[in-house]
């Protein structure tokens, strides 16, 4: 079978509980997006299927090939991180080549025209770099990385406006023109809610829900108005979360929309991703 499968994944350290039998699957050519708060579990899993750390129970397979300690996966998945794995003290251009040495699928003279795109300086030593230059070191090293699985850790950590947007359009560029799997894990959450295809949102160890993006905005909306007249609404509605400020409420709604009544002066919105991610995982979420 292609694709990523998690199979009742479980990890612990010491006393806490960081993945309870997770079961997800990554299909091939999609982007994902990869939510969840601080302390989630996203780190461990990424970890986990980048081989960086092992399960306590359950099974990776990669493309139906155990992940865990097999060189077989090497050429099918590449993880940037936040975690600064490479020599401080190796300018960049001798990262490039050191990283075409391990990878056959690394197109180094892509690697360089991305740099240029970003105005990395390719002659400076990693450890000479700002914060937001070492995220686009490590960006630049995993698009141009042909592998069908891609992982992207916080990559635009540190990143300024505008070097957040290239990458998000070499991104795309890059999946119309070589479509793999991408899987990016971010707290910006609305800066890619029109990239990624599917949502992964995992909450205390848990996978709280496994989306389509498009059907999962469909499935909320808000109503906003005065508190009673709100409340009269919301009577029969499985309600995420409420917002309020003085006698105006806004309740968050999973469901399908019912027509407002004539009296009253309710109005009905759409619910954007990141305030869906909010309400589902702010006094911790159940599964949809």
């Amino acid at each position: 079978m292609k694709g990523i499968e998690i199979k009742d994944i479980s990890k612990s350290y010491k006393n806490v509980t960081a993945l309870d039998h997770v079961s997800v699957t990554f299909a091939p050519g999609k982007i994902y997006g990869l939510l969840g708060r601080n302390g989630a579990g996203k780190s461990t899993l990424i970890n986990l299927i980048a081989n960086r750390i092992f399960p306590d129970a359950g099974d990776i397979f990669i493309d139906g090939l155990p992940a865990k300690e097999n060189m077989h996966i090497h050429e099918k998945i590449f993880c940037m991180s936040e975690t600064d794995l490479y020599d401080p003290d190796l300018k960049i251009k001798d990262h490039f080549k050191w990283i075409s040495r391990f990878y056959d699928c690394f197109d180094i003279d892509q690697a360089f025209a991305i740099a240029s795109r970003f105005g990395l300086d390719t002659n400076k030593k990693f450890k000479t770099l700002s914060k937001g230059y070492q995220s686009i070191f490590k960006l630049t090293a995993a698009l141009a990385l042909h592998v069908p699985y891609v992982i992207f850790d916080e990559p635009v950590l540190g990143l300024d406006a505008n070097h957040r947007t290239l990458f998000y359009d070499l991104l795309l560029k890059d999946y119309e023109t070589d479509e793999r799997t991408m899987i990016i894990a971010t707290h910006l959450i609305e800066e890619v809610s029109h990239i990624i295809e599917d949502v992964v949102l995992i909450d205390q160890g848990k996978v709280l829900l496994c989306e389509n993006t498009e059907a999962l905005l469909d499935m909320g909306y808000s109503v906003s108005g005065l508190s009673p007249e709100v409340d009269a609404y919301c009577a029969d509605k499985h309600i995420i979360g409420f917002d309020e400020l003085g006698g105006l409420k806004i309740a968050y709604i999973l469901g399908e929309k019912t027509p407002l009544p004539k009296t009253g002066h309710l109005q009905i919105s759409s619910m954007n991703l990141q305030k869906l991610f909010v309400k589902l995982t702010e006094k911790g979420g159940q599964p949809l």
